[in-house]
């Protein structure tokens, strides 16, 4: 049997953190809903707050440290990641786009990734739009459909009329991560349709001529 690796990057600075917390719940119901498929799924959490002097030092010296080398092949080994971080100033922390600054640009590419962020308030959870999905479509990575954002408020209610409660959230997104993991679902037929596709990219001047022709 295939045993999947997930790895969960934290960028919480708190202990404890509603980052982590975020982080747990999306990876235990990710591995809840896989097993309803028969699949077993290895997590491996990536707590940045313990990472950040290695990782300013790598920006210094060109070389990760021990502890961090670990945590990058932890992420670039892993079957699908799920990123957490908190929101400040409208956009990722710094440590968060730090550790993946540090990561070659090209280990990514094709790997499903659950994005989720925490915050204060409700008003900056379009930064999981606007700021923390492009930075993995940059880096090519099979952003899953679904973010979930946690306020402050959100912990412990039911949401709203318009809104799903954030365990709600977090099951819907885990259940993209772990159908696109046992290939089904839309967003699997899509990244199979992607790996379908031909690698060579055909200059636009010669598919020009071959109109032409």
């Amino acid at each position: 049997m295939t045993v999947f690796k997930l790895a969960v990057v934290s960028a919480g600075l708190s202990k404890p953190s509603s980052t982590r917390l975020l982080a747990d719940r999306l990876a235990e119901s990710t591995v809840r809903q896989l097993a309803l498929d028969g699949r077993e799924v290895e997590v491996a959490v990536v707590e940045l707050r313990d990472l950040a002097v290695d990782i300013a030092n790598n920006f210094v010296t060109g070389f990760p440290a021990a502890a961090l080398r670990e945590a990058i092949d932890t992420v670039t080994e892993a079957d699908a990641v799920i990123a957490v971080t908190p929101i400040f100033t409208a956009s990722y922390s710094g440590l968060f786009k730090s550790f993946f600054d540090v990561i070659d640009q090209d280990a990514l590419t094709g790997k499903p990734v659950l994005i989720a962020a925490t915050g204060g308030t409700p008003r900056h959870s379009l930064a999981l739009e606007h700021a923390v999905r492009p930075l993995f479509s940059h880096l090519r990575a099979v952003v899953l459909p679904t973010a979930v954002y946690a306020a402050t408020g959100d912990w412990g209610t039911a949401g709203d009329a318009l809104t799903d409660d954030l365990p709600g959230r977090i099951d819907r997104a885990a259940g993209e991560l772990a159908a696109l993991l046992a290939g089904r679902g839309p967003a699997a037929r899509h990244q199979r349709l992607r790996d379908s596709l031909p690698e060579q990219v055909v200059p636009f001047a010669e598919q020009l001529a071959a109109l032409r022709g």
